[in-house]
């Protein structure tokens, strides 16, 4: 199966674009053709932090990635400025140059790519994290997660795991997307323990984009969670997940990462052995599906495709084997939720 081979090949992938600086790149295949008539060129457009955040953006450089080794063709990444104000700009550029499709990484691009896509009638665009229904054009799709299903099986293993019955919450920035993963963990966790104590806090408040690149403050409110008792703290917080690490291996507990298998994208031995598992967030899987059906030409534009866990679109990863033991319990946890027996909210 397609996501299963990416999932074995990505996480390689995924350590040494990590190692990439942050910014524009390209890459190019043995040339293919894409919607039938062109050479296929694949535009980028990364969320804040860009290439090398070992998680959320290079998590789609693998999905990209793959589409290129299967189809041949070219790409180009760009990666938004300091306060990401230019995210209109990275996209029409890409359009501007002929690229096609478009994929812009992150919701943040929702405020703007109804514009842009507007005025770029025959190029196609996908968005992940944002909907394209809401939208309303045709040449735009939506690549969507249940962040929340993902994130409630981190919460059980984090309450399955923890000694001190407490554990925490890092979230990047306070935005309805942030909110899935905390409800979706904090669920998790009151199912096996309704006891738990749960501490939560956002790194940057709604609109301030920064808390997904910003390290030391992501160390700084780990280890208040840590100072306060707990011993596991799940992270939503892009780049900023690096800190939460080393304000794990610092205080001797663990953390959660997210989006990608971090695990296998830190290079750091110290920060890996602290990674109980990671929230997967197959946006590896949506890219490359997604140019899968540019090629073949079965695009559905105005439409929105949704990831959960009876695709797996998301899930827990199980490397380093710290999760082995409380495996049954996970899997008993996952097929009720499939079966429709627990609805995860959406909302904390």
């Amino acid at each position: 199966m397609k996501a299963a081979a990416l999932l074995l090949a990505g996480s390689m992938a995924l350590a040494a674009c990590a190692s990439d600086e942050s910014g524009s790149g390209g890459g190019s295949g043995s040339g293919s053709t894409g919607g039938g008539s062109e050479d296929l060129r694949i535009g980028l457009a990364f969320d804040t932090g860009g290439r090398g955040d070992r998680s959320f953006n290079d998590a789609a450089v693998v999905g990209l990635e793959a589409a290129v080794e299967e189809h041949g063709g070219e790409f180009q990444d760009l990666s938004p400025n300091a306060d990401a104000s230019n995210r209109a700009d990275l996209l029409t550029q890409l359009a501007d140059e002929g690229y096609n499709p478009i994929i812009a990484v992150g919701f943040a691009y929702g405020e703007v790519i109804g514009d842009v896509v507007e005025q770029y009638p025959d190029t196609t665009f996908a968005i992940i994290d944002s909907s394209a229904e809401t939208v309303g054009a045709d040449n735009l799709t939506g690549l969507l997660f249940s962040e929340e299903q993902g994130s409630f099986l981190a919460g059980v293993a984090a309450a399955t795991k923890s000694e001190t019955g407490h554990i925490g919450f890092v979230g990047g920035v306070q935005s309805t997307l942030i909110q899935k993963f905390e409800a979706g963990y904090v669920a998790g966790a009151q199912a096996v323990n309704p006891q738990i104590i749960i501490d939560r806090q956002y790194i940057s408040p709604e609109g301030d984009f920064s808390g997904f690149n910003a390290p030391d403050r992501g160390l700084l409110v780990a280890q208040g969670m840590y100072e306060a008792g707990a011993d596991i703290v799940y992270h939503a917080a892009g780049g900023s997940g690096q800190g939460v690490f080393q304000a794990a291996a610092a205080a001797g507990k663990r953390a959660i990462g997210v989006d990608s298998d971090q695990y296998q994208t830190v290079d750091d031995p110290a920060l890996q052995a602290v990674i109980l598992t990671s929230m997967l967030k197959r946006v590896d899987t949506a890219v490359s599906s997604f140019i899968d059906s540019y090629v073949d030409g079965s695009v559905e534009g105005g439409s929105d495709i949704v990831y959960n866990l009876e695709q797996d679109g998301v899930g827990l990863a199980t490397s380093g084997g710290f999760i082995d033991d409380i495996q049954s319990t996970i899997d008993d946890y996952r097929q009720q939720i499939v079966d429709g027996e627990i609805e995860v909210p959406t909302t904390p």
